[in-house]
């Protein structure tokens, strides 16, 4: 495991048990400053509990998480203040209330209105399609105007780590190339480190600096992901040929 400065949150041998079920069985994982790292596996092999465990979301039976090399125990509120922001799938805007709500929500943490006005103005040049949608019900927007919203609204706190869980679930091929092209831009323009779990495989290699393969809660391997799939690695994983 690299101890350099530049780590800014590691998971080392984390178990996680639903009753009976191991939903991670000794999971070790880090990201670095300006990294984007995917989480790849099939169904069930613990990609979305590791982004849950980071916040706070899932029980932690054993191991460490660790935030710039000092150990602490996730909860919700507080992994925000430390700068790690989760945005989970199936988008989750608040549908009754108008995009420029559902921001001031994800800024809720932020006393100073006029330092609220400036997040969500540096928000909305990263997704000026938004800005004409401020005052529209979040629940008008198109699925992938919702899913660009729910990004947007995760980056109000501006993170320095950015949690995403299947951002292109239910979106057209279309738009799940412009959701994937805006979030390498995020990280791209903010030095974001993005930890990402994702199905669909090849909008996610396209901009991924490394990946973990995860099978039944373990890491079945790790590295550049031209060499996974060069590899046959993720055949082998999804069969279930591990």
């Amino acid at each position: 495991m690299p101890t350099s400065t530049e780590t800014l949150l590691s998971l080392r041998d984390i178990h996680v048990h639903y009753g009976g079920v191991k939903a991670l069985d000794g999971a070790s994982v880090y990201i670095d400053e300006g990294e984007v790292v995917a989480l790849m596996g099939p169904n069930g092999a613990g990609k979305s509990t590791i982004l849950k465990a980071i916040f706070g979301l899932a029980p932690i039976e054993s191991g460490k998480v660790l935030w710039e090399g000092q150990e602490f125990k996730p909860i919700s509120h507080e992994v925000v203040r430390r700068g790690i922001s989760f945005v989970p799938q199936g988008r989750r805007v608040f549908r009754h209330l108008t995009v420029l709500e559902n921001l001031e929500i994800g800024g809720w943490e932020i006393r100073s209105a006029k330092e609220r006005y400036e997040r969500i103005e540096n928000v909305l040049e990263l997704f000026p399609a938004l800005r004409a949608k401020l005052k529209a019900k979040s629940g008008t927007l198109s699925g992938g105007q919702q899913q660009m919203l729910a990004i947007a609204r995760g980056l109000m706190t501006d993170p320095k780590v950015l949690l995403l869980d299947e951002p292109s679930l239910g979106l057209a091929p279309k738009i799940v190339k412009e959701v994937f092209a805006k979030i390498k831009e995020v990280n791209e323009k903010r030095r974001m480190a993005i930890f990402v779990v994702e199905h669909n495989l090849k909008s996610l290699l396209e901009i991924t600096s490394r990946a973990y393969v995860l099978d039944k809660g373990k890491i079945y391997t790790e590295g550049v992901p031209s060499e996974i799939v060069k590899n046959g690695i993720l055949e082998k994983v999804f069969l279930g040929k591990a």
